[in-house]
C-alpha cells in the first residue's frame, strides 16, 4: 500500500489500487470507537450521455437515473432491504446522490465486519424487476413533488437555471416525473453494469483500523469483477455566458429567499485546489460573519442571519452561491456588487486577509477530528482528481496578490445571477 502522510495533522493516509481497478484509501484514527465506511461510484445526476467501455456508439438515458439506482440498490432478492438490515446491527447508514458521485455508507461501533458484509453485499448484487422499478417511480415522484415545494430548494434550483444554457448541473439530481417515467430495469441494469464497475469506484474507511488487515477483508468481499476500462462521459457544450441575470418565483414564505449565483469557467486540473481556496477566502471577506458588508446589513435589518456560502465544481462547470434571507434580495445583490467592485478599486486589507486565512486553515485541521467528515471529504476529493491533504498544502502558497487577481478574473458582473423566492 502506497502511505501518504501529512505531518501538519499527524494523519496518515493509506492507498491501493486492487487489480481490477477499485481504489482503496483507508485514514486510521487510533483510539477513536466510531468507525466509517463509505463506497462511491464516480456516477451522479450529470451523467446521462455516455459511452460504455468498449462499445462505439453513444447512448442517452433518462434524467434522474443515478439517484433511481441509489433507491434501488438497498432491495434484495430475500426480501430483506439492506437500510433495515444496516440498522439491526446497530450502525447508522445512508446513501446520496450528488451531480458527480453516489455513495454509500455506514458508521458505528459495533458489530463493524457484519455491516461491511452486507455493504458489500448490496453493493455488488442488484435486484431490479418491472413490479419494483414500478413501485419506486411513485416512491421518488413523490419526493420530485416535495422538493418542487421546498423553497429553499427552488430558489438555488433557479439560480442555476439562470446561469447555465445547457450543462446538467442546472438540473434536479432527482430527474423530473416525466423523465423517470421512462426508466426500466434494463435501463437501470445497463447504467449499473457501466458504473458500478470496480475502476469506477471508490472505497474509504476511517476509524480504528490496521490497514493491511482491513484491506484484507475487503478483498475477501470483493465479488471477482474484471475492470471496465474508461467510461466516455460526454456533456452538451456550456457557453461562457449567463442565461439571464435575474429570475423570480412567487411561493409561501414569510421573507423572501435569495441566492446569488457566479458562473465561473471550469477549472484547471493544476489549479483546482488553490482556486478554492481563494475563492472560500474572498467569499468570507466580501460577505462573511465578520465582513463589513455583513454586519452593516445585519445591523440594519436587511439580511436575517449569515448567508450560506458555496463554491461548486466538478466536470466541466464551476459556480458560486450565497444564499440567505433578506426583506430586500435585490438591495443585497446591489450592495454585494459593490463591495466588490470596491475590493477590486482598493485592494485587500492584508490584516483581514491574514485572519480569514488562517481561520480557514483552522477550519481545515478541524475537519480531521471526525471520521464521517474525512472519509465523505475524501471520497468527494478523490472524485475531482484531488487528495484532501493538498488543502493543507496549498493553504500556504496563497498570497493577497493572487487572491486579488482571482476576484478580477471569477468575481464578475456580467456572470452575476440572482434568484429570489418571495410571496
Amino acid at each position: 500500500m502506497q502511505v501518504i502522510e501529512n505531518l501538519k495533522v499527524k494523519e496518515k493516509l493509506y492507498i491501493e489500487k486492487l487489480e481490477n481497478g477499485l481504489t482503496i484509501m483507508i485514514i486510521p484514527k487510533k483510539g477513536m470507537q466510531k468507525k466509517y465506511v463509505i463506497w462511491g461510484t464516480k456516477y451522479g445526476s450529470n451523467e446521462s450521455t455516455f459511452v460504455v467501455p468498449g462499445e462505439t456508439q453513444s447512448i442517452e438515458v433518462p434524467k434522474g437515473v443515478a439517484h433511481f439506482l441509489e433507491h434501488k440498490m438497498f432491495e434484495q432478492e430475500n426480501g430483506v432491504n439492506s437500510l433495515d438490515a444496516l440498522t439491526s446491527l446497530g450502525v447508522s447508514a445512508n446513501a446520496y446522490t450528488t451531480n458527480d458521485h453516489t455513495a454509500y455508507l455506514f458508521e458505528g461501533i459495533d458489530n463493524f465486519y457484519e455491516a461491511l458484509d452486507e455493504l458489500m453485499d448490496y453493493v455488488q448484487h442488484p435486484y431490479f424487476t418491472d413490479e419494483n422499478v414500478e413501485k419506486e417511480k411513485g416512491i421518488i415522484g413523490q419526493e420530485i413533488m416535495m422538493y418542487d415545494d421546498y423553497p429553499e430548494w427552488r430558489v438555488y434550483l433557479n439560480a442555476l437555471e439562470a446561469m447555465y444554457h445547457a450543462h446538467p448541473v442546472k438540473l434536479d439530481i432527482t430527474g423530473t416525473i416525466e423523465t423517470i417515467s421512462h426508466i426500466d430495469k434494463d435501463v437501470l441494469y445497463k447504467c449499473y453494469n457501466t458504473f458500478y464497475n470496480p475502476s469506477n469506484m471508490v472505497m474509504v474507511a476511517c476509524g480504528d483500523f490496521v490497514p493491511e488487515e482491513l484491506l484484507e477483508e475487503i478483498k475477501k468481499r470483493l465479488v471477482k469483477k474484471e475492470g471496465n476500462g474508461e467510461i466516455k462521459r460526454i456533456y452538451p457544450e456550456e457557453p461562457e455566458d449567463i442565461v439571464k441575470e435575474k429570475i423570480e418565483q412567487k411561493m409561501q414564505v414569510s421573507i423572501p429567499l435569495y441566492t446569488i449565483g457566479i458562473k465561473v469557467p471550469p477549472l484547471e486540473e493544476a489549479e483546482k485546489v488553490k482556486t478554492h481556496l481563494g475563492i472560500e477566502i474572498l467569499l468570507e471577506l466580501i460577505f462573511g460573519k465578520s465582513s463589513e458588508l455583513y454586519k452593516r446589513l445585519y445591523n440594519e435589518g436587511t439580511i436575517y442571519g449569515t448567508p450560506g456560502c458555496e463554491f461548486e465544481f466538478a466536470n466541466g462547470y464551476a459556480h458560486i452561491l450565497l444564499t440567505g434571507q433578506a426583506n430586500e434580495p435585490e438591495k443585497v445583490y446591489e450592495e454585494f456588487k459593490k463591495k466588490v467592485e470596491e475590493l477590486k478599486e482598493k485592494g485587500i486589507d492584508i490584516n483581514d486577509f491574514t485572519r480569514i486565512k488562517n481561520s480557514l486553515y483552522g477550519s481545515y485541521v478541524k475537519e480531521y477530528d471526525d471520521v464521517s467528515n474525512i472519509a465523505r471529504m475524501f471520497l468527494s476529493d478523490k472524485f475531482k482528481g484531488i487528495n484532501s491533504f493538498d488543502y493543507l498544502e496549498e493553504i500556504d502558497t496563497i498570497n493577497v496578490e493572487y487572491v486579488e487577481q482571482l476576484l478580477k478574473n471569477v468575481f464578475k458582473q456580467e456572470k452575476m445571477v440572482i434568484s429570489v423566492v418571495r410571496n
